[in-house]
This record gives C-alpha cells, structure tokens and sequence, in this order.
C-alpha cells in the first residue's frame, strides 16, 4: 500500500521516490507526497522525472500517476524519480480546503441542526454543501463571510492527528461523513481529524491584532474527519469572498466562494460597483440602501401613475370606438393598438356600464397575435343587452377565425386569431 504523504507533510514539494510499478502512462513508486483526487480535493499537479502528471489517482489502495498521453515514458521499477509537486495549485488547494472548514466552522455559529454535505474546489472557487434546518438567507451570506474572514484574521492554527473511529465520533462536534469525506478514513480504524483553532471564538470580542488561539481551553473552530491537505494557520488562507448560494436538493444549502486572486478580484467587483451604484444616486456607499429603498418607492409610484394614466387611455379608445346596432342592442365595436385582453377587462366592463348607452362592446386587439374581447352591460330582463352572452360572442369569433377563449355571460376573451384585425371588427359589426 502507497498512500500518499501529502495530508500528514503538505508543505513538501519536492521529493526522491523509487519506481514500483509501470503500467503503460500508470506509475506507482514507493512512496510519493502527490495528492490523489479524493472527497472534492482535485489531483496535485506537477512533474515525475520530467514527465507531466496528468493525473493521480488511488486505485486498490496505490495512489497510481497518470502521465501526460504524449509522454515517452522510459520509466522501469527500480528507478529512482524526482517528484516536482507544482507550488502553486498545491498551496491554491490547500487554502481553499481550510477555507472550507473555516466557513463551516462560520456557518456552525449561524445556523440549527447543521449537517456537511460535502465540498468540491474548482480553479476558481469552492462550494461546500449544507444541510440545515432553514435555507440560509442573503443575510446568513453575509455573516458567513464577515465571520470567516475574522477567523482567518485571527491567525487560528490548524492541525491534524489520527484517532480511531469510535475515538472520532466522540470528538465533540465533529463533522464526520466518511461516505463524503474520502481519504479521512486513512486505513484500518485510523481517522484522520483535523482541528482548526482551539481558541475563542474569532467572531467574538477578541482584541484587535490578539490571537484567541490562545486560551487552550477555548472551543475549536471547526473539527472534521478530512484526508485533504492544509495549511497551518487560517492567516495563510487569505481573504474569502462568499459568492453565492442555491439550494441543489431538500434540505441542502449550497455556498460557493473564492480564495485568493478569485476572492480579490470578485471583492474589487463589488466594491467598484457599490461605488458606481453611489454616484449614480448620489449618495456615499454606506447609505446605498436608504438610496435604493427611495429609489424603489418612487419607482413604484411612478408605474402606479403610469398604470393610472393607461388605464384612462385605454378607456379614452374604447369610448372612440364606432358604435352600430347589431340584432337591436348598441355595440361598440372596433380594433384597439398597443393593448392586451387582460388591460382591456376593466375599462371595457366600464364603458358598457349602467351609466353609458351601450349595450356592449367588442375591441380586436391589432398586432401580431389579433385578441378579442367581448363586455356585456347590465341589462334587466326584455332589454336588448339580456340576449347577449359574451362568452357565446367569443366561440363564434373562434370558430369563425381560429384560436381559442372563453368567459362568463358579462365578459370573455380570445385570442390567437387567424385573421386581419380589422377583418374582424367588421364581421362583427356586420354579424
């Protein structure tokens, strides 16, 4: 068995290994400090005797290389190689696997019944899964972020030991999840735990450049079964920028953020666009929400005014509208622009009403989907308006013209005719 020494000496970059086995581009050595892709940690990257790793894997127990397909590989057991682990994506990995413990041990402190669902890190971010009581809100994103960095300012060591199973599972508060944190079970009954802080909290009211790691008998931050790789203090992890949520299934609340250039760049955004956002409304950066909520309020009284003065437009074309006696009751009837049947129902009923002389009205809608809609007024028993049930109006316009609708004896509507709407406004003038 070659497990890999990346987890227990994750600051080795280089070492000298000898080769076991060669099958084809698959090399197993010895020994090896490359990280296996495993529990949502991505494959190390880097060279083996100059060839490029494209990828590593732990098959049967043996972390196996995958060479590059292009490689010429002139490898044979026995060989002593130089492993090259590239500095850069180990120490992007190794951040943003603390970050991750960091913004669970955040989340512990905001929300009830917390559960781990597990992480994955791409090159750009991370996302860790949840599972709690109540969907985290824009509010819990904030607070989330604002206590992860804290955690990071305050400079909290990390460190990890094995336990066995049972041992483990008695930490207190521990996230263990071996079906979603591979590589924590690191064989037999070993648990590989890792701890982050061990000191106050670092969301609490620690002095200003204090470190409350260190009252030794202050709660951990965070305690996990994990087989990843880290760094030894949150102070490495850098800035973290919560970037959003979903919610993937039942129960399960996804966060994504950013670490490093990603996490900088996406902080540089935002700050850049509240910036922007402040001087368009004139207002500093800090006021922004008593800026938009004026904002919002004019703006609804705004579309309330304008929905107002549609309204009395639409009523305006309906009263316009050539009035002709069909079968002895005074219809309204003609095309109407810029209207659709769901506007056109209240002016419509209006302009047939107790106080008008119409009996009813018909209004085609004129564009690219022609609409009808049919008002009947009141009408006491004997009076012309009586004979009229608009609904009936609409079927026999659907079936003159195509499409389809429906209503009640005092309105209805249809639409997807099949006709020219002015067509349609003289068979009904003339029906």
């Amino acid at each position: 068995m070659t497990a890999s020494r990346a987890p227990a000496e994750p600051t080795v970059r280089e070492f000298e290994a000898t080769v076991d086995r060669v099958d084809g581009r698959e090399v197993v050595l010895d020994e090896t400090y490359f990280y296996p892709e495993s529990g949502g940690q991505p494959a190390d990257r880097g060279t083996l005797d100059g060839h490029l790793v494209d990828d590593v894997v732990e098959r049967a127990g043996e972390v196996v290389h995958v060479l590059d397909p292009d490689a010429d590989v002139d490898l044979a057991p026995g060989d002593e190689v130089t492993g090259i682990i590239d500095d850069a994506f180990r120490t992007y990995c190794a951040r943003a696997h603390t970050a991750s413990h960091v913004l669970y041990g955040a989340a512990r402190r905001i929300a009830d019944d917390l559960g781990y669902a597990g992480f994955d890190i791409s090159e750009t971010k991370v996302r860790v899964d949840l599972t709690t009581a109540e969907p985290l809100g824009d509010d819990d994103l904030i607070e989330l972020e604002r206590l992860a960095n804290r955690a990071v300012w305050d400079s909290l060591p990390v460190s990890w030991d094995t336990h066995s199973a049972d041992e483990a599972r008695e930490i207190d508060g521990i996230a263990f999840n071996t079906k979603t944190e591979e590589g924590a079970m690191s064989g037999g009954d070993a648990v590989r735990v890792v701890t982050v802080g061990g000191g106050a909290d670092a969301g609490g009211d620690a002095p200003v450049g204090g470190n409350p790691a260190a009252d030794p008998d202050a709660d951990p931050w965070d305690v996990a079964a994990c087989g990843g790789t880290h760094v030894e203090n949150t102070a490495e992890i850098g800035p973290i920028a919560v970037l959003e949520r979903s919610n993937p299934g039942e129960g399960v609340t996804r966060v994504e953020f950013a670490v490093g250039p990603t996490a900088i760049d996406e902080i540089g955004a935002v700050h850049a666009a509240a910036l922007d956002a402040a001087t368009t409304l004139d207002a500093r950066v800090a006021d922004l929400p008593d800026a938009v909520a004026r904002l919002s309020d004019e703006a609804d009284r705004l579309e309330a005014d304008l929905r107002e003065a549609r309204e009395e437009l639409l009523a305006a074309r309906l009263r316009d509208l050539p009035v002709v006696e069909v079968d002895g009751a005074r219809w309204a009837v003609g095309t109407v622009d810029d209207a659709d049947p769901n506007e056109l129902r209240e002016p419509a009923t209006e302009a047939v009403g107790s106080e008008t002389d119409l009996d009813a009205l018909a209004a085609v809608g004129a564009g690219d989907a022609p609409f009808v809609v049919v008002a009947v007024g009141d009408a006491a028993d004997g009076d012309a308006a009586a004979e009229i049930d608009a609904g009936e109006v609409v079927g026999t316009v659907t079936d003159e013209f195509g499409g389809g609708g429906g209503g009640g004896p005092t309105f209805a509507q249809g639409g997807g005719l099949d006709a020219d709407p002015d067509a349609v406004a003289a068979w009904l003038r003339e029906r």
